[in-house]
């Protein structure tokens, strides 16, 4: 694009910046080409570079509130959901206990298998394993347990949501808080959940999150 002697041009990189130069190109005999500066109308161009990102959409441009610091953002969100700030943070506490228990899921799936598969346990495959009367407790009984097991833990999880940090004070987790000290909501970590120490800055650990998800993912296809 070109206006009163200026050329534009747009060029799509993967970061956002712009370039500005002038000069003036003269055509000598014997096809020798000199350039020069000086007060003869001149061809100016100004380079732009447009920022450009992943979106679970090419060419799509995502919502402003989703600007890609979060771990898996490619913009998705037709709905809205996330416009409220405090909306978002619960959404992305929620995908995270969602894409874990996938995990464990996948990993339960893949522990009986092998107990069966190599005899030492009469377990039904994963997929029948729902229809199946376990004879040391009634379904009844197995309901209620879980119902207080996952609601203590879902009630331990929320309250650090909403005021991070107050599960790991003394005396609030019978005496183990040390052991799970957490890195930040959605992030459990000491010794029993975190034994490696990876992502111990857990704030800059962007690739390690994205990790997850992306791995998340994957084992959900596979159920």
């Amino acid at each position: 694009m070109a206006v009163a002697g200026v050329s534009f041009f747009v060029q799509p990189r993967s970061s956002s910046s712009s370039s500005f130069f002038c000069n003036n190109i003269h055509r000598e005999p014997f096809g020798v080409t000199s350039t020069s500066w000086s007060t003869k109308p001149r061809t100016c161009a100004v380079v732009v570079e447009a920022q450009q990102r992943p979106t679970w959409l090419p060419g799509l441009d995502p919502p402003p509130y989703l600007d890609g610091t979060l771990a898996g953002d490619y913009g998705f969100d037709p709905l809205g959901l996330g416009e409220d700030p405090e909306s978002l943070k619960w959404y992305v506490q929620a995908e995270l206990v969602h894409a874990r228990f996938a995990m464990v899921g996948v990993a339960g799936i893949l522990f009986t298998d092998i107990l069966r598969v190599t005899g030492i346990s009469n377990i039904p495959v994963w997929y029948e394993a729902g229809a199946v009367k376990f004879e040391f407790a009634s379904t009844t009984t197995l309901i209620v347990v879980q119902l207080l097991l996952m609601g203590f833990v879902e009630t331990k999880r929320y309250m650090d949501f909403i005021s991070p940090g107050s599960q790991a004070k003394e005396g609030s987790f019978f005496g183990l808080e040390a052991a799970l000290e957490g890195l930040e909501p959605g992030y459990p970590g000491g010794p029993l959940l975190n034994p490696l120490g990876l992502a111990k800055d857990i704030r800059n650990a962007h690739d390690w999150k994205l990790k997850e998800i992306k791995n998340v993912f994957m084992q959900e296809d596979l159920q």
